[in-house]
């Protein structure tokens, strides 16, 4: 079990070197024209400098920028990620190897419930994010309160003297 564990976390890091290295592979002519998106498309036309691997040109799309075979597929984190839309498929899910993703068009209710069985059965879910962010926003909601309750009201601040001026004084000069 610690071989498997040890080659599969060797197998992460050189994963993340290579992809250090990999180039962004773009469309061909991408960058001239805004109407082309830079989603790859593999350059086919019998001209072609990119097809043809001309120098100067950007990099194509080859089975030599590829990753580890054990580490394929995986969540950085080294868990499979499996996609969960309600309860019943967490019973199929093996808390060693595999990771939840909870599935967009599941709602609160829902999504709360799913939470709350995966802790019992110690699933890791890769995007909680949702619930956290509401926790933080309560935390800035009770600084701010503590905020205004430290700085003084209207009614608390010295009232400051004005001096007015005399009608002789300022305005408009007489004549």
């Amino acid at each position: 079990m610690k071989e498997q564990n040890a080659a599969l976390e060797k197998a992460l890091r050189i994963r993340a070197k290579l992809k250090k290295k990999k180039p962004d592979f773009v469309r061909q002519e991408s960058w001239r024209y805004d109407r082309l998106k830079e989603n790859w498309r593999r350059p086919k036309g019998i001209d072609n400098k990119m097809r043809r691997k001309i120098k100067g040109w950007p990099s194509t799309v080859n089975i030599g920028y590829r990753g580890p075979k054990a580490a394929r597929g995986l969540h950085p984190s080294g868990y499979e990620e499996v996609l969960i839309h309600n309860i019943e498929e967490l019973k199929n899910v093996d808390p060693k190897t595999q990771a939840v993703r909870i599935a967009h068009t599941v709602g609160g209710r829902t999504k709360a419930q799913i939470l709350a069985e995966a802790r019992k059965k110690k699933i890791i879910v890769l995007n909680v994010g949702v619930k956290e962010e509401k926790k933080k926003g309560t935390e800035k909601a009770e600084a701010e309160e503590k905020e205004k309750e430290k700085k003084p009201t209207e009614e608390e601040k010295p009232k400051v003297k004005r001096k007015r001026a005399k009608k002789g004084e300022g305005g408009k000069k007489e004549h």
